[in-house]
């Protein structure tokens, strides 16, 4: 039996791996298991592993990856694999115009490993740490979620490492053992600018620095939260669903950003995006002190607040 597995689910690829290898070892050993890279290897050497038979065990399984070649994959669409082996081919990238897909895509054990929908992710980590026997909350699941981004495999690693911690999953252990995408600390940073909360600006801008952001990376990042911020206040009462999909924005940052959107108006938002242009510019063509400069630009946010 031959299996394709692509898509760039990197995450629910390896897990589906994991399972089958497992099942397999668990009843042959470690020893009936090869594993080829296919970048290393000539494309002979690898269909020759699905031909060989097995030696000194009843049954034998080749795990194929960075199988990228077409030729390879053309060959592995039309070799007869015996019964007592089985081989799993992992595609890292597949062109989907291409003659190899179209035969590979037909086959009974194709997958294709797509990423989860935003919606279902925060369903995903409840499941999954339940899974490992392990509790978390549906509001905690989502908070995760909006915090660390919708990677599964990095969701994956922070599970497991909080499950480690405490397998009762809380909003305090995940803010001390992960850490925050840094576009979503910009999100928490213009939120605190908006809030009028000077403090909590400062602390969250230190934070950055500490983690080694440069201003001009942080500035970008800034620009793309208005980016957003003005995506959404021009979309108007449109729902979430539709904003985020044709503007192509995660739904978890449309509904956080709706909740802001909502208490300026659209002029307010361009002085904004203008103020973050001239900012920009500033720091590119004088020498200024970049760090008080954006600082001084975030504690006058403040004063657009509609509350």
């Amino acid at each position: 039996m031959i299996y394709f597995f692509t898509g760039d689910n990197h995450f629910a690829v390896k897990q589906r791996l994991q399972k089958l290898t497992k099942e397999f070892t668990a009843e042959y050993g470690d020893l009936a298991l090869e594993r080829i890279d296919a970048e290393e290897v000539s494309p002979a050497t690898v269909i020759d592993a699905t031909q060989s038979l097995p030696f000194l065990s009843p049954a034998k399984f080749v795990l194929v990856q960075n199988a990228s070649d077409k030729d390879l994959l053309e060959k592995l669409t039309e070799v007869d694999v015996s019964e007592s082996i089985t081989v799993v081919v992992v595609i890292p990238k597949v062109d989907k115009r291409a003659t190899y897909y179209k035969k590979i895509s037909k086959l009974p054990n194709f997958e294709l490993f797509e990423m989860s929908n935003a919606h279902d992710l925060p369903r995903w980590v409840v499941d999954y740490a339940k899974n490992q026997e392990a509790t978390i909350s549906s509001a905690d699941a989502r908070y995760l979620v909006e915090r660390v981004g919708t990677d599964q495999m990095l969701l994956g690693n922070d599970i497991d490492k909080l499950v480690t911690y405490n397998t009762y999953i809380t909003k305090d252990s995940i803010n001390e053992l992960t850490d925050p995408l840094p576009q979503s600390t910009i999100f928490q940073l213009l939120d605190a600018a908006f809030a009028g909360n000077s403090k909590e600006v400062e602390k969250l801008y230190k934070e950055q620095r500490a983690q080694k952001v440069e201003p001009q990376a942080i500035i970008g990042m800034i620009a793309w939260q208005l980016h957003i911020l003005a995506t959404v206040k021009a979309a108007g009462n449109r729902s979430v669903d539709e904003i985020s999909r044709e503007a192509k924005i995660n739904p978890f940052v449309v509904r956080k950003t709706q909740n802001l959107a909502h208490k300026l108006t659209m002029q307010d938002v361009k002085k904004l995006v203008k103020g973050a242009h001239d900012l920009d510019l500033l720091l590119k063509t004088k020498s200024v002190d970049a760090d008080q400069a954006i600082l001084l630009y975030l504690m006058g946010i403040k004063d657009l607040r509609v509350v």
